[in-house]
């Protein structure tokens, strides 16, 4: 028989599915019912230039996401969730923008709301000032509907018309996505005056400059391939899980 105290360690350690982090046979795995998730072994940090608090976690094989395969996960999960990670995000990223760049709005893509918080708050600190009539810069977050359409609800709607916005990605890898929600922003009648990330492939998507942390030259061998001349695929290697902005899901 199982005991009080032992059902309730076991709850509290399978707490949303996952088991913590353990060690066995010398590889760090992490664990759930349905057994290992994804080997950490490889696993790597790259520190961004201008601080060196910001860690990248990057996890080499191959992983599967809407629109490509990718050769690398970038982990960026204690980014969105530790609120100190976050502030060195969000004060790194702001001083790419100058005074003289007015910021009505930042929309966060990726699930990046609490580094937009406090890029609101760093931007503010900075002296960009806001058309608001409070003088606050507004944070939202867009829907994506069943067809992959980029929106956002009547009662946002007016954060976006006639606002300046700066729009804020976790990975940007080939840029469709990013499209996507400049074609939003524009249709909803915004201005964007700004793209920033914590990674970025591209330097420029649809002729708008992309400011970020860490770019291809810290990761050099990070590919991305489509699903019909994915040469991982034609050596038939094991995809290792299919991934989002949600983080992944092992195979």
């Amino acid at each position: 028989l199982v005991s009080r105290r032992q059902r309730q360690m076991c709850i509290r350690d399978r707490f949303n599915g996952l088991l913590t982090a353990k060690l066995l046979n010398s590889y760090t795995f992490f664990f759930n019912e349905g057994g290992i998730l994804m080997n950490l072994e490889n696993m790597t940090k790259i520190y961004a230039r201008g601080d060196s608090r910001i860690q990248l976690k990057v996890i080499p094989g191959h992983f599967v996401t809407s629109q490509s395969h990718i050769t690398h996960y970038l982990d960026l999960t204690t980014m969105k969730s530790r609120t100190a990670e976050a502030q060195n995000i969000a004060h790194e990223l702001a001083a790419n923008y100058e005074v003289s760049t007015p910021v009505d709005t930042i929309i966060c893509m990726d699930g990046l709301e609490v580094i937009g918080a406090y890029l609101s708050e760093e931007l503010t600190k900075a002296g960009i000032f806001s058309l608001n009539a409070h003088q606050t810069i507004y944070v939202i977050t867009p829907e994506s509907s069943n067809s992959g359409q980029i929106i956002f609800r009547d009662n946002f709607q007016p954060m976006i018309k006639g606002k300046n916005v700066l729009i804020l990605n976790g990975s940007i890898t080939t840029g469709s996505t990013l499209s996507k929600a400049i074609e939003s922003i524009l249709y909803y009648g915004g201005t964007i005056r700004g793209i920033a990330a914590i990674f970025s492939r591209v330097d420029s998507v649809a002729s708008l400059p992309v400011y970020s942390i860490f770019n291809a030259k810290d990761i050099p061998d990070y590919h991305s391939y489509s699903s019909t001349k994915c040469p991982m695929c034609q050596r038939q290697q094991k995809i290792d899980a299919i991934v989002s902005s949600y983080g992944y899901s092992a195979l």
